[in-house]
Parts: C-alpha cells; structure tokens; sequence
C-alpha cells in the first residue's frame, strides 16, 4: 500500500486548499444554541415548551434518531481509523491532512452532544439503554473494511458522510410532519455539516482518481464487492441481538434510509469520480464495468427488501423501554 500513501501525501497542498469547509469555532454554532438555557429565569418555560412537542414522536421515529445518535457518538472509533490517512503521532501537527482530521473531528463532536442532550431534555427514551449501547459501541470497535487501504478508507467516508447527510435530513423532515420543528432544525444543522464534510471527502478522493485511476478504480470495486459496512455496525445493548439489524429495518420502514438511498450515493459517487469516461484496461477495465452497474442492480432489489422489511414483525428496543418499533 506504499504506492497509494505516498500518493495521499502528495496530496497535502491540495487538501490544504479545502481546508474552507471547515468553519472557524467563531463563526460555527454549537449544542447550546439549539437547547433551553437553563441559566434562565423562566427555565422552567422553556424547557417545557422544548419538551411537548417531542410528546408527539413516534416509537419508530425515536429508535432511529436514537441509533444515528449512537454512531455520531462512536466519533473516538473513526478518528483513530481517519488518523491512519492523516498520520498525525504527535497530535498537533500542522500538516493539512492533520488539520482537517482534527477540525473535522471537533466539528463531528458536536453532533453527538447535541442529539444526546436533545434526547435527555425531551425524556422520551431510557437513556441509561442508550448510554450502554454508546458504550459497547465504542469499546466494540469500528471496522470499515478498508484497513489496510487509504483509497477504500476515502471511498467509505465519502460514502458514509452522505448517507449520514441523507438520515439526518430524512429524520428531520418526519419530525417536522410529527410536529417538532426544534429538532427539525437540528437535524438541518447537523446534515449540513455533513454535506461540508462529504464534499471534502469525494474531491479528495476525485484528485486521487485523476493522479492514479486504473489503482483507484480498482479499489473502489473492491469497497463495493464487500458492501459497505455501517459505522454503527457492532452497536450493542446488552438486550437485543442483532441490535443494528433491529434499527436497520425502522429506517428503511420509515423511509429514513433505504437501499435506493444506498444504490444513489453509489450512482452519484460514480459520476462525481467520472468513473464511466475515464480511460482504463485490463483489469481495470472490468473493475469499471462493475462499479458502473452496481447502482442499477441494487435499486432492482430495493422493492424487494422494502416488502420483505414490511412484512417484518415489530421488534423491541430497550431504548424505548421495550417496546416494539
């Protein structure tokens, strides 16, 4: 993998000029801004009126802005994975990749704060379930399947940045329909920080298809052969098995996240890459033709899971205190 780490610090120059998606911690906002001050006089209005609407959210609803919570919290597992790209030992380094790795990493950081603190003000889950399952999450560890690749560690993230983008807006457009515009306009927030990220991400990894195509093509069929791995995969509350699998299927049922989602980050990643037009042979050339047809053959089978996670009997989640979502 030498050859594909000296291509990425090659890179530095060019990842310095995307440093501007991040936001200076002046300009930025942060959890507070989105909670009742409880500093206030009338605190106890305020959380009141930041409550009831939550009153309204459905069981499915919660379960699935609990499991987005849950990986956003899991941020220490992707940032020692990302510091294999940014290779940062001492921890405040100057280089352009370390910069983003950290700035990104203090940006995430946020997200996790803020949806926790949301669930806890609003009292609607059993957040002593939640806080387990962060636990064990964290302490399972994050295997993307891309180690020890930096191009696949790219292509996940430029992929996952998107798909996280996609469930937080889908999450916020459902509580919106249920009544509670607070948590509309987080979800909004945290999703564009998340558009920021998955530009940085995808240009990145589009410099690299320029500098290096044949290698990089053929890595990015290799990510999709195996399917890409949830962050939030080895989630775990000590209750339920299959945990993931449990909140996999709400989001799908609700329209949260689906495999049309899945099957469109791949189309748009395709195109973004211009992976169709560029050049290739040999092996190459038939990782090409695979990665071009992969949107099309999963968006075949997405009415096909739909039903089947349709026909799927409610399962319990202890983050709802065991009821069935």
């Amino acid at each position: 993998m030498a050859p594909q780490f000296e291509l990425l610090r090659s890179l530095s120059g060019f990842v310095g000029e995307q440093l501007h998606l991040l936001t200076a911690v002046s300009d930025t906002w942060q959890p507070s801004d989105y909670l009742p001050d409880l500093a206030a006089e009338d605190w106890r209005d305020r959380l009141e009126a930041f409550r009831t609407p939550a009153a309204e959210l459905s069981d499915e609803l919660l379960v699935v802005l609990v499991g987005g919570m849950v990986t956003e919290e899991a941020l220490p597992n992707y940032a020692v994975s990302l510091n294999l790209i940014a290779k940062d030992p001492i921890g405040t380094s100057p280089d352009p990749w370390a910069l983003w790795l950290r700035g990104w990493t203090a940006e995430e950081n946020r997200h996790g704060d803020l949806l926790n603190a949301f669930l806890r003000l609003t009292g609607r889950v059993d957040m002593r379930a939640v806080e387990v399952t962060v636990h064990n999450l964290i302490a399972n560890g994050f295997d993307p399947r891309t180690h020890p690749n930096p191009y696949a560690g790219l292509i996940y993230t430029s992929f996952q940045e998107t798909a996280t983008k996609i469930s937080h807006m889908n999450v916020g457009k459902l509580a919106k329909r249920n009544g509670a515009a607070q948590l509309n306009k987080i979800c909004k927030r945290i999703a564009g920080d998340e558009a920021c990220h998955e530009t940085f991400y995808t240009r990145v990894m589009g410099e690299v298809m320029e500098r290096d195509p044949e290698r990089g093509v053929l890595v990015f069929r290799d990510v999709l052969r195996r399917m890409i791995s949830m962050p939030g995969r080895l989630m775990d509350d000590g209750e339920n098995p299959g945990l993931f699998d449990r909140f996999a299927a709400v989001a799908q049922r609700t329209n949260i996240y689906t495999v049309t989602d899945y099957a469109g980050i791949i189309r748009d990643l395709v195109a973004a890459w211009k992976v169709p037009s560029r050049a290739l042979s040999g092996k190459a050339a038939e990782a090409q033709a695979f990665v071009c047809k992969q949107a099309e053959r999963l968006e075949s089978l997405a009415e096909m899971v739909s039903e089947e996670v349709a026909q799927q009997a409610p399962k319990a989640f202890s983050w709802i205190y065991g009821r069935r979502a």
